[in-house]
């Protein structure tokens, strides 16, 4: 029996094997799992396995040497993709032989068009589900969903924050509501969870269902909590990060939750180049400084509406008044000429009465006079009952008055605002940079015009 040492026939296997594969690069498409990392010494040790029918029809050991491992930080980035078991991979490779730990490959580059291509394609497959089933609708390239499509009340208050604990973008988000340049109240719920990761998008969807049977609740003069309302709002928000986290929103189940959800949902999860598709199936506004803004610009101009129906009002009655006063006018003197015109016609009536008989004129004066009394008592009555009714008018139409009096509206919190001594009714008739005044109850303030 010819016996031949191990060291010896792993040296044939090696030549045999670097004599036909040694220095040539290999693209391969496979599943790679028992990934790891070693950050600290740049290495990175997994398998590359292919299946055929959901049968393992091949399995190579691999590994990434600190030239190639930067690789992995490359692919992460860009595809938003975390590196780990269960994804499919297209790599080059080398292939290795070491007559101690056997047969490897060295991985030097992985593909990112090839997973970007099929993250894209998930995407995709994900998005028309939703369409197909009903959760969204496509108009002239823009997603409607029944979330987003919500209208929203005439005043914003309270509000359901899901965002990640002591995060940028909780500050971010408080921050800007809390301190905006119209002194607006907000009620703000904090709904605190996991805003990225592999299990992200459950405690995310947990978290709006939660909100969905919750409400904003507060403690009372007894110490006691009470609930105040319902939410006007939700806003998802996340003080930025890397692409990778994007995943979380691109989840079917999440994104058909938001886009059947019955509260307007605002996202601002901090990605200016990328949409997730939670993106699209509520209100965008890319960052939590922005959804923030947007509630409160939203109650401004809600402000503005109620101004503006208010001046409308006040216009209204002062012209319902000055009609009044006209009409009051008028009826002055047709008043006391119809008196005197029923008096010349009795006086008439006596001058013709005269030719008669003394007995039958004294008896038709006596008749006469005693007519006229009645009808000069009713025409005084008639005249008092107009008088009183037209002093009635005009003391109501008074009241209005004062109650439109300017004085009496700043006493209300209102402001009048001048620009060279003319009212200001539209922002169109000033300026950037010109000084304006606002009239309040006890005085005046000069301010200048910076943006409007």
């Amino acid at each position: 029996m010819n016996q031949v040492k191990l060291s010896k026939l792993v040296e044939q296997v090696q030549d045999s094997i670097m004599s036909r594969l040694d220095n040539q690069y290999y693209w391969v498409s496979a599943h790679i799992s028992g990934v790891k990392k070693y950050e600290n010494v740049r290495r990175c040790y997994l398998t590359l396995t292919e299946y055929e029918n959901n049968i393992k029809s091949a399995e190579m050991k691999a590994v990434f040497w600190t030239t190639g491992y930067d690789e992995i930080t490359k692919f992460e980035k860009l595809t938003g993709q975390q590196f780990k078991d269960g994804i499919e991979v297209v790599c080059r490779v080398m292939v290795r032989f070491n007559k101690v730990f056997g047969l490897n490959v060295e991985v030097f580059e992985i593909s990112v068009a090839h997973t970007i291509g099929a993250i894209e394609l998930q995407k995709k497959q994900t998005i028309e589900r939703l369409v197909k089933e009903g959760s969204a609708i496509i108009t002239e390239g823009v997603y409607k969903t029944k979330n987003n499509q919500l209208p929203l009340p005439a005043v914003i208050k309270n509000i359901a924050l899901i965002t990640a604990p002591n995060s940028d973008g909780e500050r971010d988000f408080i921050q800007e509501i809390t301190k905006n340049r119209h002194g607006y109240k907000f009620n703000i719920e904090r709904y605190l969870t996991t805003i990225q990761g592999e299990n992200a998008h459950k405690m995310i969807l947990e978290q709006l269902k939660r909100v969905e049977n919750g409400g904003v609740s507060r403690y009372n003069s007894q110490a006691k909590l009470e609930r105040i309302g319902g939410f006007d709002a939700v806003a998802i928000v996340r003080g930025g990060g890397s692409d990778s986290d994007l995943k979380t929103f691109d989840d079917y189940e999440l994104a058909k939750y938001v886009a059947n959800f019955p509260i307007p949902v605002f996202t601002g999860i901090g990605h200016d180049r990328n949409q997730s598709i939670v993106d699209l199936m509520a209100r965008e506004q890319k960052t939590p400084t922005k959804v923030a803004a947007i509630f409160v610009e939203h109650n401004f101009a809600t402000e503005n509406k109620l101004i503006d129906l208010c001046t409308k009002l006040f216009g209204l009655v002062n012209h319902k008044i000055q009609k009044a006063k006209d009409k009051l006018e008028t009826l002055k003197p047709n008043i006391f000429k119809q008196a005197e015109r029923e008096i010349r016609v009795e006086k008439l009536k006596l001058t013709v009465l005269r030719a008669g008989t003394f007995r039958a004129v004294d008896g038709q004066v006596k008749r006469s006079f005693i007519k006229f009394t009645d009808l000069k008592s009713g025409v005084y009555r008639t005249a008092e009952g107009i008088i009183k009714k037209s002093k009635d008018n005009l003391w109501a139409l008074g009241k209005i008055v004062k109650l439109s009096d300017p004085q009496t509206i700043l006493n209300r919190g209102f402001a009048i605002v001048t620009f060279n001594d003319k009212a200001v009714t539209d922002s169109t008739e000033v300026e950037g940079g010109v000084e304006i005044q606002a009239r309040l109850k006890n005085g005046i303030i000069y301010s200048t015009v910076i943006r409007k």
